[in-house]
């Protein structure tokens, strides 16, 4: 083991720290021990391994002995993955956010040796610049402080710590506020007021919903075209397709392997940050294929097929999971495995023969001679080109991609996360039914398969990570409601009755391990028996992934759709109910909420009794996030309830229409269930049984 300790870590990124002069210590009981024992505040260091900004500071600051000393004389320096420890940093980041008005990795904090934290920042550079100060100037003021003015410290440390338990425990906040009845406006004013709100941000020629750097936000573009789904507004669809439309062509999308970087850092989704994450490719893939049943505009099939792929080509784990993240930087260069000059992809397309084609391939990937991106190219296509790729420009491609491949590539981070993986899985699971590729549903039947058998251990405990082995830390909430939402993808593609029994089972495992049964409800991101850090979160915002109480909220409605249990159901209104003056007053905030509220308000259930697959066919054909579809096997579940073989049934709230035994009376059916149509019963009260 290296004298940091961390060359036996589980993270990736942490071994990526080993061989630093720092004296690094993994998060843990250790490292507060010494703290307290030598009276030395923690340095935490908060990142993860595709990061481009946190190597950068590794190199400047972590990889000079001069500053490795500093560290050593005044403070325990901690280094913390945060995407195997959301949990911490949900609560350093909230510290961040409050001192600066912003966040960011890598995360730079400063706490007490119990871990309440006296200042935090984000990237410092090595030496003043740009107004930023240099990070042995903070590191010499910040043990100044600690030795000479140590009752301002603590003074500090404790309102930044109310600070931070306000953060992230807005959803106790929140339930001070929902007293007697609760309101919670009915879906279609909620979507309308979130599309008009996201109007204002929105840019009319590039897409997306604010200035650069541009984020995909792939639920905001879903819930515009939810909005143009119910409503048929010409508007909410621009506001999805130009988004849609501009991403695809720019070069935040591989254009040679597929898949989306992290973000532009331009207005045009030109320039990306190249790392290339699973939840992006899951959450966007998502959002891709449900345009794609909208619209019938098969580009955005063609962009979600190829996302997939390059998903299971690339981030493929031996045993049947998925790996986590590619790096932005190849060789210690950003990029340089991804873009070309003009010269190399002539050299390229003569070593491929395809030399006379080679002004071709040029114009139609926007190759110029001086280049869009640090002298070399970026390949994209301008906006309203076509994406499909004419015979020969497809034979390029290949070449291209084969010459990329042989360039020094790019690390790979190698663990394999719950959350994440069951959240591709939902995805491959729900392309799976409504394209018929029959190769993704194996994929997400095989990736969820291994959750169960590498991240539940005997005892029945849920983990995080799994690198070889399951990390020690527990799971979280978010990995339980996302594997709950991939059980019911599941299930609802094979159509198996052991899929629901699974569900059922992580259903349990999150309410027990996770609700608050003691406040006022709602889920806490770490399990009761998880270590106790200086404040035990709630995850309620949606960010660039859903918050856990969003997902979670969404699976258990669908489950109790599906089986017809008041115990999920009533979970899921309860964290609706908690969030209903965000959803009121700033639905942004919690917009993948929207989702949960389209099953609870409206509740569709389909069901498909016998060997009718034409039926089935035209049920998943519809994107219908307010609906659940069983069929195949029969369960328990009061669905099946004298259900006759070879017709489908369109239910809400286990009140049906007329036995459909055709697709087109099934079509019009799916097509005319809307909640003004149907009777919907209101959320109810949680502990009262009365409706409003």
């Amino acid at each position: 083991m290296s004298a940091n300790r961390l060359a036996d870590a589980t993270s990736p990124y942490l071994r990526q720290h080993a061989q630093n002069p720092v004296e690094w210590y993994p998060w843990g009981a250790e490292a507060f021990d010494v703290a307290r024992a030598q009276d030395k505040p923690l340095f935490i260091s908060i990142g993860y391994a595709s990061c481009h900004w946190c190597h950068v500071m590794a190199h400047e600051s972590f990889e000079d002995s001069a500053t490795a000393a500093d560290l050593a004389a005044s403070f325990v320096s901690v280094k913390v993955d945060r995407e195997e420890r959301p949990d911490v940093d949900a609560v350093y980041m909230a510290a961040v956010q409050s001192m600066t008005g912003s966040g960011g990795w890598p995360m730079s904090v400063f706490a007490t040796p119990d871990g309440r934290p006296f200042f935090a920042g984000t990237y410092f550079p090595p030496a003043d610049r740009h107004g930023q100060p240099g990070f042995r100037r903070v590191l010499a003021a910040l043990a100044e402080a600690w030795g000479e003015h140590r009752d301002e410290v603590e003074g500090q440390a404790d309102a930044l710590l109310d600070a931070v338990r306000r953060e992230v425990r807005l959803a106790d906040t929140l339930a001070g506020r929902v007293e007697g009845p609760v309101t919670v406006p009915d879906l279609d004013t909620l979507v309308d007021g979130l599309v008009n709100h996201l109007e204002t941000g929105f840019d009319a020629e590039w897409g997306g919903f604010g200035p650069a750097p541009k984020f995909p936000r792939p639920s905001l573009v879903e819930l515009c075209l939810l909005h143009h789904q119910r409503t048929g507004s010409a508007r909410s669809l621009t506001l999805a397709a130009t988004t849609l439309d501009a991403m695809a062509r720019g070069g935040l999308y591989d254009h040679l392997a597929g898949g989306f970087a992290r973000y532009s850092v331009d207005r045009f989704w030109l320039v990306p940050h190249f790392e290339k994450m699973l939840t992006d490719q899951a959450l966007l893939a998502r959002a891709y294929l449900h345009a794609w049943q909208v619209t019938g505009n098969d580009e955005y099939r063609h962009v979600m097929a190829e996302t997939l792929d390059w998903v299971l080509d690339e981030l493929a784990a031996p045993g049947g999971g998925l790996f986590s993240s590619v790096d932005a930087d190849a060789a210690g260069v950003e990029g340089s495995h991804a873009t070309f000059t003009a010269d190399q992809v002539r050299a390229a397309l003569h070593a491929g023969g395809l030399e006379e084609h080679a002004d071709e391939v040029l114009a139609f990937y926007s190759v110029g001679e001086a280049g869009n991106f640090e002298g070399t190219n970026v390949l994209h296509r301008p906006l309203g080109a076509p994406l499909a790729r004419p015979e020969v420009v497809e034979a390029a491609r290949r070449v291209l991609l084969d010459a990329r491949r042989r360039r020094p590539q790019p690390g790979v981070d190698d663990k394999v996360l719950l959350e994440w993986n069951a959240m591709a899985a939902t995805t491959l699971a729900e392309a799976a039914a409504a394209t018929g590729n029959a190769e993704w549903g194996v994929a997400a039947e095989r990736i969820v398969d291994f959750c169960f058998a590498a991240l539940r251990t005997p005892d029945g405990s849920w983990h995080r990570s799994w690198q070889g082995t399951a990390a020690p830390h527990l799971a979280f909430a978010a990995d339980l409601a996302w594997l709950l939402e991939s059980c019911t993808a599941l299930g609802q593609l094979t159509g198996s009755a052991r899929w629901s029994e699974r569900a059922r089972e992580v259903a349990d495992a999150l309410l027990d391990g996770y609700w608050d049964s003691a406040g006022g409800g709602g889920l806490f991101t770490t399990h009761r028996d998880a270590e106790a850090l200086v404040v035990r979160p709630k995850d309620l915002l949606d960010g660039a992934t859903p918050s856990a109480s969003s997902t979670a909220a969404t699976a258990l409605a669908r489950l109790s759709l599906l089986t017809g249990s008041d115990a999920e159901r009533a979970a899921a209104e309860r964290l609706v109910e908690l969030a209903a003056p965000l959803l009121g007053e700033h639905a942004i905030a919690v917009c993948d909420l929207l989702f949960a509220v389209a099953l609870l308000q409206e509740g569709t259930e389909i069901v498909i009794a016998g060997k009718r697959p034409d039926l089935l066919a035209e049920a998943r054909s519809h994107w219908q996030p307010g609906a659940v579809l069983a069929w195949g096997e029969r369960t328990d579940s009061p669905l099946w309830d004298g259900r006759l073989d070879g017709f489908a049934y369109v239910c809400h709230h286990f009140a049906c229409q007329t036995p459909a035994g055709d697709p087109a009376t099934l079509a019009t059916q799916l097509l005319t269930t809307r909640a003004e149509q149907l009777p919907r019963p209101r959320l109810r009260v949680h502990g009262d049984e009365d409706t409003e």
